[in-house]
This record gives structure tokens, sequence and C-alpha cells, in this order.
């Protein structure tokens, strides 16, 4: 009896080392799941495929009303950046942005060029040149104290509009030699450089056969800092770029001659452009107008989205849950602006396991991009039929995709009925049920991508 205690002591002892030790095992295997989840999202976010050729989608209206010039589909075109990343400068002296912040946002030119693999004679896009336009100033912008308080600084406002100036300048002089006079806004995801960026954005301005004025928004991703390959850092930095990346699409909506004007968005950046989205739609809505009205925005489309599904719905729709919200100078509670031909389309996959690393980092319930319509929980599938019938009906389409993997996170680019479809989307102006859409109805609004090429 004397030594029951320390016996016992030392069994329990050896009980606690062996559930720490189970315990710690378990979190090393969750988190080697996670290191190599987040690997994959890193690898799949800056690949690059040989864009399929595709079947032409142009509506027999567009036709009519427009003449289409013929693009080459190699040689050297030109996109317009605009980004928040600090400047670098390359090993041979060229301009570049690395994954550091700047205080200020910077626009210009980077040119994509086109050549032939000598074995495969496919087409692959490089980055050849990178030409800086204009800067706005450091953030945040100066201000000074005035007898009626406080005013921003002259000096800040007056370098801001001579930068907004030349931004909208360079717009409005790709639209004026631009087939189509709309605009294709791209957002990438994480761990992007500046190049993988440019050259995504290339590869979608291609497959929409150059015809739009296309511009590659880029945020600080990339950083290697920190726990999660960098992760941490790079959601911290899209948060950071939200303001700038708002900043410069009011400016585009705003240039003269602007007709369309459509948001694309890739994993990370989809939390980016939802942000902006959230704010952009309360701005317009206290102006008593719509997204349409004011910006001109006709599509965004989310791939693959890193966002959760129930924060992803408080951003792009605060405005609709918030009836005391001013319309003007007050609130008018049963007022809902006319949307015009605006759209939200989702493309997710219930098997693009790099989402998963997200699932295990946030404890998210259901990231938006692994939706699909026999994982809705039942309370959002009811809100979703809500929808249907109202005004806001046909504001919304989630296109799942039954593939995805380790490997297809870029399911967007690297599969060609994706590809297609998205392209009939922003090209064609065509709706989900068209002919020339890549998808089938599973139930409104509710579509799987179909991999049987439709009739035209």
């Amino acid at each position: 009896m004397v030594n029951s205690h320390p016996v016992a002591l030392l069994d329990l002892g050896r009980t606690s080392t062996s559930y720490i030790k189970q315990v710690g095992l378990l979190n090393f295997f969750w988190a080697a799941v996670g290191f190599l989840l987040l690997f994959c999202l890193a690898g799949c976010a800056t690949q690059h495929v040989e864009p399929p050729t595709l079947p032409n989608t142009e509506s027999a209206a567009l036709h009519r009303t427009q003449t289409v010039r013929s693009h080459p589909s190699s040689g050297t075109f030109d996109l317009l950046y605009i980004t928040d990343r600090a400047p670098i400068t390359a090993s041979d002296t060229a301009l570049s942005y690395g994954a550091e912040r700047a205080i200020f946002l910077s626009f210009g030119s980077v040119s994509i060029a086109s050549t032939r693999k000598p074995l495969t004679s496919k087409n692959e896009l490089r980055v050849s040149a990178v030409s800086e336009t204009g800067r706005f100033p450091a953030t945040p912008y100066g201000v000074e104290a005035t007898a009626n308080g406080l005013s921003r600084s002259l000096e800040a406002v007056t370098a801001h509009d001579q930068a907004a100036a030349s931004l909208q300048a360079e717009v409005a002089r790709r639209l004026s030699t631009s087939d189509r006079k709309e605009v294709v806004v791209f957002i990438h995801g994480y761990g992007n450089s500046f190049d993988a960026a440019a050259l995504t954005t290339g590869e979608i301005c291609r497959s929409l056969q150059n015809q739009f004025v296309c511009i590659v928004l880029t945020w600080p991703a990339g950083g290697s800092g920190g726990f999660f390959f960098g992760y941490n850092i790079d959601r911290e930095s899209s948060e950071f770029s939200v303001a700038d990346l708002k900043k410069a699409i009011r400016i585009i909506a705003e240039t003269q001659g602007l007709e369309r004007l459509h948001l694309l968005a890739h994993s990370r950046g989809t939390d980016v452009l939802a942000s902006v989205v959230q704010q952009l739609s309360i701005e317009a809505y206290v102006s008593q107008s719509s997204m349409w009205q004011r910006y001109k925005i006709a599509n965004v489309v989310f791939f693959a989205p890193d966002i959760d599904l129930d924060v992803a719905s408080s951003k792009m729709f605060a405005w609709v849950s918030d009836p005391d919200l001013a319309f003007g100078n007050k609130p008018r509670p049963s007022t809902v602006p006319p949307q015009g031909p605006l759209h939200l389309t989702v493309y997710s996959s219930p098997r693009d396991k790099a989402l998963g690393a997200s699932t295990l980092l946030f404890g998210s319930a259901l990231r938006l991009g692994q939706l699909a319509v026999d994982r809705l929980p039942e309370n959002r599938s009811e809100a979703a039929s809500r929808w249907a019938g109202s005004q806001m009906g046909e504001l919304v389409d989630f296109i799942e995709f039954p593939g995805g993997g380790f490997i297809g996170h870029s399911y967007f680019l690297s599969n060609p009925a994706v590809k297609a479809d998205f392209i009939a989307l922003i090209r064609a102006r065509a709706k989900a049920g068209d002919p020339r859409r890549q998808i089938v109805e599973i139930k409104r609004p509710f579509w799987r991508v179909s991999d049987v090429q439709q009739a035209w």
C-alpha cells in the first residue's frame, strides 16, 4: 500500500504521456496534411497550360453590331497592370514587382510574348517587359488642420487626381483600339508572383481572342515568411490590398467610353474581390444606384473561391440584408435598385483538395470553392430557393466542376469545358441554360459542367 500511490501516479503519467504522444502525432499528421495541401495550393496557383482551341461563342446580335478584327494567336500583346506590390529590380536590371507591400498604387504596361516550344509546337507565354506609367500618392493621404476642421492636403489630392486621370487616359486609349469597349479585370490567388498573375491574365485575354481590354490587379502575394508556406502573410496582404483595388476599380469604371466591366478572381483573390464588391455595392446603394448603373459591372466571376461560404454571402449581399442602410439621405427599406445585367457566377469543385488546407486552418464549415448542391446545408438551400422568381432570382449561378483533386485547383485554365463555359459567359453574353454554355442544370441556380461539347 505504501508504494501504491507512486505506482498509480506512474501509471497515470504513462497514460498521460501516451495520450500526449497520440495527440502530438495526430496534430503532426494534420499539420503535415495542411502543409501538403498548401504546397499543392501554391503549386496549382502558378501553373500555366496551353489554351485549347475553343468554339466561336459570338452571338449573332454581337456580330451585327460590331466588326471583329482578327488577332494573331502568337506574337506579343500588352496588358495594363495595377499593383500595390513593392517594385524590385530583376537580375537583368529590368523592372518588376515582388511580394512586399507598397504604400502606393502603381500602374503601367506588361508585355506578354508568345513563343513556340520547339518539341511540342505549342505556344507558351512569358513576360517580356514591364513599364510603369504612373503612381498614386503614398497612403494614408496627408491631412491638414483648417479653421473648419481637418481637410485632405491639397498636395495629396492634386497628386491623386493626376494619377487617376493618367490611369483613365490609359484605359481610354486601350478602349479606343479594342474590338469591344469592355474591360476584363483579373485578381489572382495565393502564392502568385507578379509574372504569374500577368501570365494568367494573358491566357484569359488570349482565350477571349484579345477583343477586350485586359487588366491584371495584382496584390503582394508570394510571401515566404511565417508558417504555412507564407499563406498567413498572403492572407493579410490580400486584406491590405482591398482599399487600393477598390479605388482602382472605381477609377476604371468611371473611364469615358467603357460599356461593360467584368471582374474575375481566383482562389484567395475571390475574398479580395468579395470585399471590394461589398464596399462598392454599399457606395452605389447609398448614392441611389446599383453596381451596374454606377460602375457598369456586368459580371463577377469566382473561380475555385478560397473563402468561407457564410463569409462570402455576408460580404456579397451585405446591402440586401440591411434595410436600415440609407438610400440617398434616408433609409427606404423596401427599395432595391435595378441590377441590370449584373451577374455573379461561382465555379466550385467538391474534389478541390487544395482548398482543404483553408478548411484545416480556419475551421471552415464549407469553403465556397468546394460547394456542391448535395453538400449545401438545408438552411442555405432554403435561402437560395427564396431568391428564385424574385427580382434577384437570376443574379447568381453556382457551377459545379466534377473534377479537381490535388492538381485541379486551376481548372478554370486547364479544363477545356470550364474555359469554354466562362468564355461563352463573357464573350457571347450567354446566360446559364443557353446551348452555347458548357453546363447542364441540376436545379436552378445550381449547374454542373458538362464534358460533352454543346451544340452551337
